[in-house]
């Protein structure tokens, strides 16, 4: 079974063999976003993104792979990681920005030294607006980027099919300008440009076009799309078909314009997102590094919750850690509720609409993801600890049941029947915390007649430390019996024919509650049920139903189960499967008066079933009494 772990400061990392892919695949949410392959010595192998992580991740592991590159890329991967999205655009951005700052080996056809496009407002007087791969330091604004540069080259057509802008690269200076140097061009005529290299106008004029162009880049195009609308609507009323499909399609692109990516805002600038999620135990924290307005790093951690701390001193405190730790410079922070930063330089924002919200949101996506596959990774025992947290949570335990002694072997049992069945049992044993298989036992109930769950525990229990005594091997420090209070005192009474009262430690689980009873107790124990003591006695009280179920199963394929019904004497397999196919179950059966008995199998078997079920029936005897 691979074992997850903790990233160093991505979201999510699992250990991960090709062959043992499949354990991991359920935690793999079904969300846009970019995952990353690496191999030994944490080399970043691959970056890619998917509009389905689930999906596009399996497809690596879960079909016959043909290409030699990938096959050679699921040869090396040792484990994997992966970031949600709000989006596949932003999905494709993030990748991106991840290529460039790491540059894996097998990211061949994106290792280049192109970028996405922006569109610039130039730094000049009467700024040019044109698109541009590169940024430039010299104060001009940029806005993007973007993932297609045909839409926006048709953006830009757009823009200035509504605002009237130069597209020439005139140096248009006041002195130039009242100097008469340039004279109008073609775009003037057309009506394209006002003319402002001949001073037919104004600059502030012309930043009001500016401003409108702005207005548009930042999503403000439900006006253009009314008007967009209606120009669509008139050519197909005058049946002109394909100028109405050229006004549908610009209206698709401004539409998927207006949805733009949160990630790649640049007025952003460099912010730290955090957002943080809590149950009853856990508090689910995650980290967005964005700079330049990209999201470049992302972090989630998992930290105990304790009962006298609120949430903002504990996300506080990972606040500072996670600063300190990338050595981040960021002058603001975006959270969901107000801290108290120790640091008054920086800003500390609680966004309530924006981009900036956009950003929190994402990460709150992000927590809310890593805490669904911690628990679920909980569930699949993928986040086995080491040795000193089961030891952890050994010392727990004795502390939570008061045990005079750390209990490092555990054994439980539990018995069973089906339909009436001869009961079997079985019992587990863990060490130091953890399945020790090679001592599991099963038992074949042996003494007891009929169905008695009591004398069957008596017996079991009975056996079972009768053969560690006789052959000199140690005892468990602590025994728990899967049951009620009718159990555990019938366990008692073989431990303490065995002379072993005092020498271990006994406890019954209630099948329901998940109660703990003690000998002699009234009042039940109920531990916190997020706590790791309660998880582990869980997990051992599965194992023991586990083990049992699948002993049943055995026994059942081998065609050795008999009825309850066919113990009875002078009732034959005929009988019985007639009152089974009727009444379901031995329980009802047992409840049938004898004149019910009798009107399904006559006068002389209902009185042999209804004297079996109802004789009074000494209490069984312990083996070797």
């Amino acid at each position: 079974m691979p074992a997850c772990r903790q990233a160093g400061w991505f979201k999510t990392i699992c250990a991960v063999k090709p062959e043992e892919f499949k354990a991991i695949l359920p935690i793999i949410p079904h969300q846009p976003g970019v995952y990353r392959y690496y191999g030994a010595n944490h080399e970043l192998l691959y970056v890619g993104k998917a509009k389905d992580l689930h999906k596009r991740i399996s497809s690596y592991f879960t079909r016959q792979v043909t290409a030699y590159k990938t096959r050679r890329l699921v040869s090396l991967i040792q484990h994997i990681e992966w970031t949600v999205v709000n989006s596949e655009q932003d999905a494709f951005l993030l990748e991106n920005n991840l290529i460039k700052e790491f540059q894996p080996r097998f990211n061949i056809n994106l290792k280049d030294d192109k970028t996405y496009p922006y569109i610039v407002i130039k730094n000049e007087p009467f700024p040019r607006v044109f698109l541009t791969r590169r940024r430039i330091d010299d104060g001009s604004e940029y806005l993007g980027p973007f993932t297609s540069v045909g839409k926006v080259r048709e953006l830009l057509n757009f823009i200035r099919s509504v605002v009237q802008l130069r597209t020439c690269s005139l140096h248009l200076t006041r002195q130039n300008i009242e100097r008469k140097k340039f004279r109008v061009c073609l775009e003037y005529h057309l009506g394209n440009c006002k003319g402002p290299c001949e001073g037919l106008q104004t600059e502030e004029d012309y930043m009001q076009g500016i401003e409108q162009v702005r207005n548009i880049l930042r999503g403000n195009l439900a006006p253009v799309i009314a008007e967009f609308k209606a120009q669509m609507q008139a050519h197909a009323a005058r049946l002109e078909f394909e100028q109405a499909e050229i006004w549908k399609r610009k209206i698709e692109d401004l539409q998927a314009y207006q949805a733009r990516s949160a990630i790649v805002n640049p007025r952003v600038g460099d912010v730290d997102v955090f957002s943080v999620v809590q149950d009853q135990q856990y508090l689910y924290v995650n980290y967005l590094r964005v700079l330049k307005g990209l999201v470049m790093d992302s972090k989630s951690l998992m930290v105990e919750a304790k009962v006298e701390e609120e949430a903002a001193d504990v996300l506080l405190q990972i606040i500072v850690h996670l600063r300190e730790t990338f050595r981040s410079q960021a002058p603001e922070i975006i959270v969901p509720f107000h801290i108290a930063f120790p640091d008054p330089q920086v800003k500390v924002t609680v966004p309530r609409s924006g981009d900036k919200k956009k950003l929190l949101e994402l990460s709150l996506k992000n927590a809310h993801f890593y805490r669904e596959e911690q628990e679920q990774k909980r569930r699949l025992l993928l986040d086995r600890k080491d040795d000193g947290h089961e030891m952890e949570v050994l010392r727990q335990l004795q502390e939570d049941l008061q045990l005079p002694e750390l209990p490092r072997h555990i054994e439980c049992f539990d018995n069973s029947n089906f339909q009436g069945s001869y009961p079997v049992a079985a019992c587990v044993v863990f060490r130091d915390g953890k399945p020790s298989k090679q001592d599991y036992r099963h038992f074949h109930v042996k003494t007891v007649q009929g169905i008695d769950d009591f004398a069957s525990m008596r017996e079991i229990v009975y056996r079972r430390y009768k053969r560690l005594i006789d052959e000199a091997r140690p005892l468990p420090q602590l025994v728990i019996i899967d049951g009620g209070k009718g159990q555990l005192n019938a366990a008692l009474e073989s431990i303490e024919a065995l002379g072993l009262r005092g020498k271990l430690t006994v406890v019954g689980l209630a099948k329901q509650e998940e109660e703990i009873f003690f000998p002699g107790d009234k009042e039940s124990l109920k531990l916190p049920y997020h706590s790791e003591s309660l998880r582990l006695i869980r997990h051992i009280r599965d194992e023991v139903h586990r083990f049992g179920i699948q002993f049943h199963r055995q026994i059942r394929s081998k065609g050795t189960f008999k009825n309850e019904l066919e113990a009875i004497p002078g009732i034959g397999r005929r009988t019985a499967d007639q009152l089974l196919m009727k009444f379901r179950s031995v329980k009802r059966i047992r409840e049938l008066s004898e004149d019910e008995l009798r009107r399904e199998v006559g006068p002389s078997r209902a009185r042999l079933i209804w004297n079996w079920f109802h004789s009074e029936a000494s209490a069984t005897p312990l083996p070797g009494e």
